[in-house]
C-alpha cells in the first residue's frame, strides 16, 4: 500500500505530506480544490509521463515522493534483482523530480531508473482507475487482456510457454521470407565471390613480389646501358693495353720503397695499397656480372605481363598485394561459412512445419485454460453484478479463433444481457454508461483478490449514480480495500461514509497565490463534511443527523 506521499511545487500544491492507512481512503472536497492533482502526482510514481505544466508557477522544479509497502510477488523480486535495486522490509521509496527544462529524473530506493523501468515497477504498486478508464470495456480488443488478468501463476506459465514458441516460430518464418526474397541476390553474390576467389587464387601472389618484379624489369629494360657501363669500366681498369689497375699496382710498389722514410709516406702507401686490392675485387665482380648478363626479351615480356596482372588486381581489390591477399582470406571465409545450399530452404520449411505443429498444440492448451478461466470469471462477475443491483444480468465470455498472434489463437469478447428474456449481445453495444462502470468495478473487485496490487485508485468512478447503486458502489470499493488499499476521489456521501479514512482537500488564496490544503478529518469533522456533501451550501440539523446515520451504518 501507499504509506506516505510528499508533494512539492506541483500545480497548485506548494508543499504537502500525506499519510495513508490500510483499507479505504476517501478524498473529498469542492470541485477544483486539487483532488485529481493528488492522483496525478501518484500516477507519476507509477510511471506516467511528466509535463513542465505540473511545475508550480515561479518554481524551478517539482518533486513527488511516495513510500510503498514492499510488494510480495515473486515477479517483483526478480525485477528488483534485474534492475540492481536493493530492497528491505522498510518499503520502497519512489521519487520523481521534474525541472523547468523538461528533464525528469526517476529514482527507486535512491537508484536512478528509466521511465520504462519505472512503469514496470509501478504495475506492482498502483492501479489508477479514472472516470473514463471503463472505456477500455468498450473496446473488444482489450477483453482478452482483461480475461488474462484473471489468470493465476499456472496460467501465466502456460501463456509464457506459448509466447516463447510463437517468437521462435515467427523468427523462423521471417527468416524463410527473407531467404526467399534474397535468394537470387544471394546466389549472385556467391557467384561473384567464387569468381573473385578463383581470380586472386590463380594469380598466386606473394608479398614483396611487385617490388622484386619492378627491380627486375628495370634491369631488363636497361640491359644495354648496364653492359656498356660494366664493359667500359672493366676495360678502363683491366685492359692489357691501358690497364689502370696495373698502373695503380706499380704506383703501390713504388710508394712502398719510401714508406719507411716518413709517417706520411707510409699512410699514402697504405691507402694506395688498400685501394689497389679493393679495385682488384671490383674488377673481378664486374667481370662476373658481365659473364652473367644475358638479354632475355621473353623474360621482360613475362615480367611486364605479371606486373600488368598485379595492376589489374590492385584496381579491383586493393592498393597493394597485402590488401588483396587480406580480401582473399575474407571472401574465402565468407564462402566457407555460407549456409546457402540447394536444400537449405527445404530444411528451413520442414523445421517451420515442426514449429507450427508445436505452436498449435500450445495454442490449444492456452485456449483450454482460458475457457476454464472464463467460466470462473463469468460466475464471479455475475455474483458481483448482483451486489451492484444488476441481479438480472447475465455475463458471458465469447470465443472465436483467429490466426496465430503473440496472444494465441483466441478472439475474446464480453457479452451481456441486463433484462430477463433478452438474448446476450456484445457488451459494447447494449450496456449503458452506468452499467459499464459497474461491470468494470466488478472486475476490479475480482482482480483485487488475485493480482496482489498494493493500491487501487478510483478517480470519481461513481459519477452519475445515486441511491442504492451509489451505496452498492461504496460497498464494493470498501470490499476492494480489504484486499488492496483503495484510494477514492468521490462526491458521493455514501462512498465517503464507507471509508476507513477521509481526507478533505480545500484551497485558499494567500498573498495572491492559490494553495491546496489537505487534512485528515476527525469523526466530528467527517459528519460535517458528509452533511455538506448531502445538502450542498445549506446544512440543517436534519442533514447532520443523516450524515451521522450514514457513518453509523457504514461502521455496522
Amino acid at each position: 500500500m501507499l504509506q506516505e506521499l510528499t508533494i512539492k511545487n506541483f500545480a497548485i500544491i506548494s508543499s504537502l505530506h500525506l499519510g495513508f492507512t490500510d483499507g479505504m481512503t476517501a478524498l473529498t472536497g469542492e470541485t477544483g480544490a486539487g483532488k485529481s492533482i493528488i492522483i496525478d502526482a501518484v500516477s507519476l510514481l507509477a510511471g506516467a509521463r511528466s509535463s513542465i505544466e505540473y511545475i508550480r508557477q515561479g518554481s524551478e522544479k517539482c518533486l513527488v515522493e511516495g513510500l510503498f509497502d514492499l510488494p510480495t510477488q515473486k515477479e517483483f523480486q526478480v525485477l528488483m534483482e534485474e534492475l540492481g535495486i536493493e530492497v528491505d522490509e522498510a518499503g520502497l521509496i519512489v521519487q520523481r523530480d521534474l525541472n523547468v527544462s523538461g528533464k525528469s529524473v526517476s529514482r527507486v530506493n535512491g537508484r536512478i531508473v528509466t521511465l520504462a523501468n519505472l512503469r514496470r515497477i509501478g504495475q506492482f504498486l498502483v492501479d489508477i482507475q479514472g472516470q473514463n478508464d471503463h472505456q477500455e470495456l468498450m473496446h473488444p480488443d482489450s477483453h482478452l487482456r482483461l480475461l488474462d488478468g484473471f489468470g493465476d501463476a499456472a496460467f501465466q506459465k502456460t501463456k509464457m510457454a506459448y509466447q516463447v514458441a510463437y517468437q521462435n516460430y515467427t523468427t523462423l518464418a521471417n527468416q524463410i521470407k527473407k531467404f526467399k526474397r534474397n535468394e537470387q541476390s544471394f546466389v549472385q553474390r556467391i557467384d561473384m565471390l567464387t569468381f573473385q576467389q578463383e581470380e586472386i587464387g590463380n594469380a598466386e601472389l606473394s608479398l614483396g613480389e611487385e617490388e622484386r618484379l619492378l627491380e627486375e624489369r628495370g634491369k631488363l629494360m636497361n640491359y644495354q646501358k648496364i653492359v656498356d657501363s660494366l664493359s667500359y669500366s672493366y676495360q678502363a681498369m683491366a685492359s692489357e693495353e691501358t690497364s689502370s689497375l696495373d698502373m695503380i699496382g706499380s704506383a703501390s710498389q713504388e710508394l712502398q720503397t719510401i714508406a719507411s722514410l716518413d709517417k706520411d709516406y707510409e699512410n699514402i702507401s697504405d691507402n694506395v695499397h688498400s685501394a689497389y686490392y679493393l679495385l682488384q675485387d671490383a674488377v673481378s665482380e664486374i667481370g662476373r656480372q658481365l659473364d652473367l648478363l644475358e638479354l632475355d626479351e621473353e623474360r621482360l615480356d613475362l615480367v611486364n605481363e605479371r606486373l600488368e596482372l598485379i595492376h589489374q588486381l590492385k584496381r579491383k581489390y586493393g592498393d597493394s598485394i597485402e590488401i588483396i591477399l587480406s580480401y582473399y582470406d575474407q571472401i574465402s571465409q565468407e564462402l566457407l561459412t555460407s549456409d546457402f545450399s540447394g536444400d537449405k530452404l527445404e530444411k528451413l520449411e520442414k523445421e517451420l512445419i515442426d514449429r507450427e505443429r508445436k505452436l498449435q498444440g500450445l495454442a490449444e492448451k492456452l485456449q483450454l485454460a482460458r475457457k476454464k478461466m472464463a467460466q470462473k470469471l463469468e460466475t464471479a462477475i455475475q455474483h458481483e453484478l448482483k451486489d451492484l443491483y444488476m441481479e438480472n444480468a447475465r455475463f458471458e465470455v465469447k470465443f472465436d479463433e483467429d490466426n496465430f498472434t503473440s496472444e494465441g489463437i483466441d478472439e475474446v469478447e464480453f457479452y451481456i444481457t441486463t433484462n430477463p428474456g433478452e438474448p446476450l449481445k456484445p457488451l459494447v453495444k447494449v450496456a449503458s454508461g452506468g452499467e459499464i462502470s459497474r461491470v468494470m468495478l466488478a472486475l476490479k473487485t475480482i482482480f483485487s483478490k488475485t493480482q496482489g496490487l498494493t493500491s487501487i485508485v478510483f478517480d470519481e468512478v461513481d459519477t452519475g449514480v445515486s441511491g442504492r447503486v451509489a451505496q452498492a458502489i461504496a460497498d464494493k470499493i470498501f470490499q476492494i480495500g480489504q484486499n488492496s488499499q483503495a484510494l477514492c476521489i468521490t462526491h458521493l456521501p455514501q462512498v465517503a461514509a464507507k471509508a476507513d479514512q477521509q481526507l478533505f482537500i480545500s484551497k485558499e488564496v494567500i498573498d495572491g497565490r492559490t494553495l491546496t490544503r489537505v487534512e485528515e478529518l476527525s469523526e466530528t469533522e467527517r459528519i460535517e463534511e458528509i452533511a455538506r456533501m448531502l445538502a450542498g451550501t445549506e446544512i440543517t440539523d436534519l442533514t447532520v443527523k443523516h450524515a451521522r446515520e450514514l457513518l453509523q451504518l457504514a461502521k455496522k
